[in-house]
């Protein structure tokens, strides 16, 4: 096998353990802990608690499905966006692209099959000081989304291909 495919091989497997966790840890919340309704909390540390909330949006709960039909339209655009993803995935070579995209895609995976299920997707991960909350309550998919996006936007600006010395060596010398 290939570098390059050992390197496509485990960024199947991170998308596949990200989609695995994901929906274990959704379904340890809801059944387990039992948070099935809205608002419902489990206190973990201080400053991080389990709180209960169902997201009909996409990020930061923009474009609500208030419809049935928009919820398929949303299943259906994530999906189609995951399958960029996907192909994105594999026509990259260097593993850091690979494994930022492969973040992506198993978050993607795990909010997919949440709205198709349920018609939401199941948050919980309820971080905060006092009263202040940095973030919305999000899920494991959310934040491996986030992650794979920023690592992707930083390599996109701080990492620059360097240019082959062979294509050095065969430019013209401007001082003579």
């Amino acid at each position: 096998m290939s570098t390059l495919n050992k390197f496509r091989a485990i960024g199947l497997a991170i998308a596949l353990l990200i989609f695995i966790a994901d929906q274990w840890v959704k379904k340890f919340v809801v059944e387990d802990l039992g948070l099935d309704r809205i608002g419902e909390q489990y206190p973990l540390l201080p400053f991080f608690d389990f709180t209960r909330t169902n997201n009909y949006g996409v990020s930061l709960g923009l474009f609500e499905a208030t419809s049935m039909e928009m919820r398929w339209i949303l299943v259906g655009v994530t999906a189609i966006i995951a399958c960029v993803v996907a192909v994105w995935m594999f026509r990259e070579k260097l593993f850091g692209d690979i494994a930022a995209l492969s973040l992506v895609l198993g978050g993607a995976l795990g909010n997919i099959r949440d709205r198709w299920l349920h018609g939401y997707v199941i948050d919980y991960a309820d971080l905060h000081f006092g009263d202040f909350r940095p973030f919305l309550i999000f899920n494991i998919a959310d934040a491996a989304i986030t992650i794979g996006v920023v690592i992707i936007l930083a390599r996109a600006l701080f990492m620059r291909e360097k240019p082959d010395d062979g294509q050095d060596a065969a430019m013209p010398d401007k001082s003579s």
